[in-house]
């Protein structure tokens, strides 16, 4: 299972207007099926941007992206968000729910937008994995943080993508939620062989994945598999001082 590529980045370069040094640097990795992988590095160092180029939101200047096998860095729209709405789900730190609609349409919008039908006996079933199962008429204002975000992943996970995109999902939450919603993106591994890219600065977090990728100025500079908090924060250290 861990064979197969879902996400593959190939020498990328990204240069903002006005920045001066480039975001993405060359960057060459891979993330296999049903693998949970952390990104990691100093402030300023191209995760996002790194996150934003391979979920096919922003356009890399060179090289190469492949998603589930096509290469999307030279999609048009509205190709390109097909590609994405068949393949990527979305986990944010600031939830990116629409207030104005029940959790039950939260979960459901992405396929409708995608213009497929609902799985609905699907999209139950990811509320009761996130402990929403009773609560589908509620508004997300009558929800704490840490269930807000764990709608946002029943909205991700609803679609069955291939690879769920989580930047910083555990930021704006207490420990405790924290621990909720990373135990829900490893569920989602190794239940339902879902690829999970997270970017995060937290050493304890990224202990949730197989694997931690670190990024300094750009450019990848090492990695760990297997990672505990401890290592993890032994080698942010490492990369910081660089």
């Amino acid at each position: 299972m861990h064979n197969t590529v879902v996400v593959e980045l190939l020498d990328v370069t990204k240069t903002y207007p006005g920045a001066g040094a480039r975001a993405l640097d060359g960057v060459s990795v891979a993330f296999g099926a049903g693998t949970f992988n952390a990104v990691m590095g100093p402030s300023g160092s191209g995760k996002s941007t790194l996150l934003q180029c391979a979920a096919g939101l922003d356009r890399p200047d060179s090289g190469q992206i492949r998603l589930a096998g096509q290469e999307i860095g030279r999609l048009r729209e509205p190709k390109l968000t097909e590609v994405r709405r068949q393949v990527v789900g979305f986990v944010f730190q600031s939830y990116n729910l629409l207030d104005s609609l029940s959790l039950w349409h939260n979960v459901l919008l992405p396929q409708q937008l995608a213009g497929v039908r609902p799985d609905r006996a699907w999209s139950r079933e990811v509320m009761r994995r996130v402990g929403l199962a009773g609560r589908e008429n509620d508004r997300p204002a009558q929800l704490s943080g840490g269930q807000r975000q764990r709608v946002a992943l029943a909205r991700a996970l609803a679609a069955r993508p291939e690879v769920i995109f989580a930047d910083e999902p555990t930021g704006a939450l207490d420990l405790a939620a924290g621990r909720e919603v990373l135990g829900l993106l490893r569920e989602a591994v190794d239940d339902l062989g879902t690829t999970i890219v997270m970017v995060t600065h937290d050493p304890a977090a990224a202990a949730w994945g197989d694997r931690v990728v670190f990024l300094a100025d750009g450019r990848i500079v090492t990695e760990l598999a297997s990672p505990s908090a401890e290592k993890v924060a032994a080698q942010m250290t490492a990369v910081s001082a660089r």
